[in-house]
């Protein structure tokens, strides 16, 4: 089976950070840290005002094409 998507980046970053490989490390950061329900997150920081719906669907798009990107490992 062919390198993940993160080795290959991982292997590119040796010496300075790869922008790819640090967001993944941001990334994974934040899963280790973030508890609680996403969906109930979400619906706090919209109904607050906090994230607006214009934002929320921004970051929904973003979120699919990283997984993608990710091949769904998330």
């Amino acid at each position: 089976m062919a390198s993940s998507l993160f080795d290959i980046f991982r292997r590119q970053s040796s010496g300075a950070t790869h922008p790819m490989a640090q967001m993944l490390q941001q990334f994974n950061q934040f899963k280790s840290g973030f508890s609680g329900d996403p969906k109930q997150e979400v619906q706090r920081l919209l109904q607050s005002g906090q994230m607006s719906q214009q934002q929320f669907q921004q970051l929904s798009q973003a979120a699919t094409q990283f997984q993608k990107m990710l091949g769904g490992r998330f």
